[in-house]
């Protein structure tokens, strides 16, 4: 979805041709499979930040196109609306002091981007949904001036047929429509990249599944939304009802959201990409010119243009990604489970429990996914969402073949994921100093059982009970959390509430 898209209309035709060109494109990806064309192991990861911008009053600025011009690099791109920014970070070999470079980078382009967006009045702020916006903000109106955006919100909305209903139930209620996808903006996420290679992607991409409700849990900052307090991580619902191409009556027949967190565990990288064909129409077909087995004939390596673009309008929470680097394919897997923020520190220390975790549990001789039902997998992730840190979920009971017990996210991570991230991060060759300082961000998390998403909520029921109103508390909040975010100091130690005001010189 980066590159640039002429928006216009398709006819009938068009999507017959794209749906030939996908499947020539599936049988070009079974093919560099079976003939293991793919790139050798590498240990690479990737990071892609999303942002948001705001004023000096908490508020969001639709100013991305101004930002963008004065920042001038290309690790700064748009996203979806024109309060959002995405930063990516270059891939690095994980190994090492990985994780300290990551936050020195991260620190220093954020730093940049900073003090850029303050030349028109604006700062960043990462956050997983930004607690000041108005039903008003989200509109197609407030959609980046890219191409691209403007054809995808079209065709969802064309697929739909109707307003998109918006109906969270958690602490409290939101129930609206939209007349577009904009609402999806409101939601800015953490993606984690791991190249590896085909033999392995199954055995990441299940674990990588199994994980994602603890990831949520501990991780999670997104409780609030057009001023209601939600889900303690309210992305993942904001964005299946967002982006629901599926009116009542598909949803009661049992068709898929293109949004989703799947329906089974796999055993090749080729399961998803041929799911993504069976079950979700195209919403872009735009067909390049190339022969995908013409190309695989001549001994060369495709593109799989159609591939990856149908691809990227399927939201898993975990994506396969199909890649191209230096003439050599390779595959991606995708973990866009975790909301942005709140600081540099915490980010990093998601990743480091993240990439610990996935490797120990795909190395393990009896996998989790043998011993654990895809359906307990999906209601842990709902779960973690509704309730973050306090969740309780499902897992398999240590030396109990097939038992599944009940267990407090807390003690989960802390007791056994933890440690599988520290045995991890050593097979990857990290140093000990790098985990043990990252693991321990997400350990003192788990000790005072604090997230993001908790300190957000705690600091605006204290803002409420000194005697500010809704909007002016959410205000008020997202201005303290600015201010802790760019101090750096990991959510766990941030003191809860507003500062007291300074008493007025006489």
């Amino acid at each position: 979805m980066g590159e640039k898209v002429v928006a216009g209309r398709f006819d009938l035709s068009d999507r017959q041709h794209y749906r030939d060109k996908l499947r020539q494109c599936l049988t070009g990806l079974e093919r560099l499979l079976e003939e293991r064309r793919f790139d050798r192991p590498r240990n690479l990861l990737g990071l892609e930040i999303e942002l948001n911008l705001t004023g000096a009053d908490g508020m969001p600025k639709m100013l991305n196109g101004q930002v963008l011009e004065r920042i001038a690099s290309r690790d700064f791109q748009t996203e979806l609306a024109m309060f959002n920014l995405e930063v990516n970070i270059a891939p690095h070999r994980l190994e090492g002091r990985v994780f300290d470079q990551l936050g020195e980078e991260l620190r220093t382009s954020l730093a940049y981007a900073d003090r850029k967006a303050g030349e028109v009045d604006a700062g960043i702020v990462m956050i997983g949904i930004l607690p000041t916006l108005d039903r008003d903000d989200l509109v197609s109106s407030n959609l980046s001036e890219v191409d691209r955006y403007a054809l995808l919100n079209e065709q969802i909305v064309a697929a739909r047929g109707e307003d998109f209903t918006l109906d969270i139930d958690g602490v409290e209620r939101l129930s609206c429509t939209s007349k577009s996808i904009a609402p999806e903006a409101a939601c800015t996420s953490v993606q984690l990249h791991l190249q590896v290679t085909p033999g392995r992607f199954a055995d990441v991409w299940n674990a990588a599944q199994a994980v994602a409700a603890a990831q949520i849990a501990v991780g999670a900052n997104s409780p609030f939304l057009f001023g209601r307090e939600l889900w303690r991580e309210s992305r993942p619902p904001l964005f299946q009802q967002s982006t629901d191409t599926r009116p009542p009556e598909l949803q009661a027949q049992g068709v898929r959201p293109r949004t989703w967190f799947g329906e089974r565990w796999i055993t090749s990288a080729y399961d998803l990409f041929e799911e993504n064909l069976r079950y979700f129409p195209a919403l872009l077909p735009i067909c390049d010119d190339e022969n995908p087995l013409e190309v695989l004939d001549a001994g060369g390596i495709p593109g799989l243009s159609e591939l990856v673009l149908h691809n990227g309008t399927v939201y898993r929470w975990n994506r396969p990604v199909y890649d191209v680097a230096d003439g050599v394919p390779h595959l991606r897997v995708e973990n866009r489970v975790l909301p942005a923020g709140p600081t540099v520190t915490d980010v990093i220390a998601n990743a480091a429990f993240y990439y610990g975790v996935v490797r120990a549990l795909a190395e393990e001789t009896r996998p989790v996914w043998t011993r654990m039902p895809f359906e307990a997998a999906a209601a842990n992730f709902d779960a973690a969402c509704k309730d973050g840190i306090d969740a309780r979920l499902r897992w398999p009971r240590r030396g109990r073949h097939g038992a599944m017990a009940e267990v407090d996210a807390v003690s989960l991570v802390r007791d056994e994921l933890l440690p599988l991230a520290e045995a991890g991060l050593d097979a990857w060759g990290v140093e000990p100093a790098d985990r043990d300082f990252y693991l321990g961000v997400i350990e003192e998390r788990c000790r005072r059982r604090t997230n993001g998403a908790s300190w957000q909520a705690a600091t605006f029921h204290r803002a409420l009970e000194s005697g500010l109103g809704r909007d002016a508390a959410l205000a008020a909040t997202t201005r303290r959390y600015r201010e802790l975010m760019h101090h750096g100091e990991p959510v766990h130690t941030w003191p809860v509430g507003l500062p007291e005001p300074v008493p007025a010189a006489r």
